[in-house]
């Protein structure tokens, strides 16, 4: 496993990831709906890897969805970094993160152009179960009024 460190600009919000291969084995997905446009957002993801991001400050996470509603995305509500998207289904957590906040720019390929306006959502959700983190965790501040969920593989 290949342990990869990250955090918005302020640190408020921090990831460890874990990829099953190589970082040069992933070619990150740059979306090419307007709002991953407008952040210059590239994800990653690896089904066999994990990922857990932290919160440290009650508040400070804030969750967006657009499009097809059927995602959230996932921004630190102090510095604005956008960490990666989420999908829920029967209690299960999917995660796909932002390359761009990983620590010590990993070598990953250039980013290919992924177009999910062309998909159905059900074919979203299928590619979405199929490619993003099943092994996820998403630490919360005790005193947060939103719910922690976690993911074991």
């Amino acid at each position: 496993m290949v342990q990869l460190d990250g955090a918005c600009h302020c640190g408020t919000i921090t990831l460890h990831v874990q990829l099953a291969s190589p970082a040069g084995s992933y070619t990150p997905r740059a979306c090419d709906c307007d709002f991953c446009s407008k952040h210059g957002a590239s994800y990653v993801s690896d089904p066999q890897g994990s990922v857990r991001i932290t919160v440290a400050e009650s508040g400070r996470l804030n969750r967006y969805r657009q499009g097809s509603q059927t995602a959230e995305f996932l921004l630190c509500a102090h510095c604005g970094v956008l960490l990666g998207v989420q999908y829920q289904e029967s209690g299960l957590l999917y995660l796909s993160i932002n390359s761009r906040v990983l620590d010590n720019n990993p070598p990953f390929p250039p980013p290919q152009s992924a177009s999910p306006k062309l998909l159905s959502p059900q074919e979203k959700t299928q590619r979405w179960k199929a490619l993003w983190f099943r092994d996820c965790t998403l630490q919360l501040p005790e005193h947060d009024t939103g719910s922690q969920t976690e993911n074991t593989a």
